[in-house]
């Protein structure tokens, strides 16, 4: 039977997608009603929380989407590293094992490696949505075949312990051929998705702070006793 895309194991996937989007929503929605700070002042709940370098690691699952009929869940791990530029902005890398697999027809192990750009839109509180898009290389096993690709994920993180975050995330990962799994069907390039449960493990940035702290004016600083 001929490449039937809504099949159920394609649909789990995109309901994992969809139970991100809604949590990343809800977590919005906390954020701005807890939003009771002054804007007047800057805020340095970055560095308590988070840090300017993050070790991150993930473990799930990954599923194709190409061309063929029954597609599996099968094991995804991750190793990565952020170097964040300001508190909403970070660049990262990345290091991805996996296996993609149709029942009874294929199964073959895959690694990526990953650049990315990603946006916190609130990294100073302990619950942030994320999304992050980049590009990458895709190799086989002992690289018998190397393509290369592009991919965008989404997920929310939540600070459980200063400079300890847990994560769930998904990403839509487009490779640059049609023969992952050994068939060239149609036009489109084969596709992939990979959805994990991860640790963000922060560090660095409290000379950052400091200089912050040194820089916010007191009630001294700002009305200085003068006599006559």
């Amino acid at each position: 039977m001929i490449n039937n895309q809504m099949n159920r194991s394609q649909f789990r996937a995109n309901y994992f997608v969809l139970l991100i989007v809604f949590m990343s929503l809800m977590g919005i929605n906390k954020i701005l009603a807890q939003e009771n700070q002054s804007a007047t002042l800057p805020k340095t709940d970055f560095y308590d929380y988070r840090g300017t370098n993050t070790i991150d690691i993930g473990i799930g699952t990954s599923v194709m989407n190409g061309d063929l009929d029954d597609p599996l869940f099968e094991i995804y791990t991750h190793f990565g590293y952020k170097r964040y530029i300001i508190p909403y902005l970070n660049v990262n890398i990345g290091y991805h094992k996996f296996n993609l697999a149709y029942k009874d027809v294929f199964n073959e192990g895959f690694m990526s490696f990953d650049l990315n750009l990603e946006v916190l839109p609130f990294p100073h509180e302990r619950i942030s949505p994320f999304a992050y898009v980049g590009g990458g290389i895709n190799a086989a096993n002992y690289f018998t075949q190397v393509d290369s690709k592009i991919q965008g994920g989404l997920g929310i993180e939540y600070i459980a312990y200063e400079g300890v975050g847990l994560k769930l995330y998904a990403d839509y990962n487009m490779v640059s051929s049609d023969e992952l799994e050994g068939k060239v069907f149609g036009e489109a390039d084969d596709i992939y998705w990979r959805i994990a449960f991860g640790i963000n493990f922060y560090f660095g940035g409290q000379k950052k702070k400091e200089k912050i702290l040194k820089n916010i004016p007191t009630v001294i600083k700002s009305n200085p006793i003068t006599t006559n």
